[in-house]
């Protein structure tokens, strides 16, 4: 399985927070890594969005269907995220669009490193798979992108 986190571009200040839009910074950003993405996405991939138009705005520039999830929301834990994903035990790929502090959270998790609050930038996809060597399931990274180290 592969875990695909995609934390949401840009977008403009304001309340209410779910309502908030991407900024044309933000658009940018998302075109940008939807370009890298639908290259590099598996065509089975699954893709799971939080319902704050923020997200909703980022995922509709890979151009590809997906499905808005509750337990995706701006408040959702790493744990709640992780559930909606059936990580690990699902076989398919996920892609999730998201928000911090959680998704910094997960990040950490998958490294290693327990109850830390580290920060995935606006835009910025960390890609994790799993691997089988010697009967023993390994969880590594396998990429980090960034907008700004994309061109388009």
């Amino acid at each position: 399985m592969e875990l695909i986190l995609w934390r949401h571009a840009e977008a403009e200040p304001g309340e209410p927070d779910e309502g908030r839009v991407l900024t044309g910074k933000g658009h940018k950003q998302a075109w940008k890594v939807a370009d890298w993405l639908d290259r590099n996405l598996p065509g089975s991939c699954r893709i799971l969005v939080s319902p704050a138009t923020r997200t909703v705005q980022t995922a509709e520039a890979l151009g590809r269907k997906f499905k808005i999830h509750p337990d995706l929301a701006p408040e959702a834990t790493a744990e709640q995220i992780l559930a909606a994903a059936h990580w690990p035990d699902n076989r398919e790929s996920v892609l999730i669009v998201g928000h911090q502090p959680a998704l910094g959270q997960i990040a950490a998790m998958l490294m290693g490193f327990e109850k830390q609050e580290w920060s995935l930038r606006k835009a910025n996809v960390w890609w994790f798979a799993q691997r089988e060597r010697n009967n023993v399931v390994g969880t590594y990274l396998r990429a980090v992108i960034a907008p700004d180290l994309l061109t388009k």
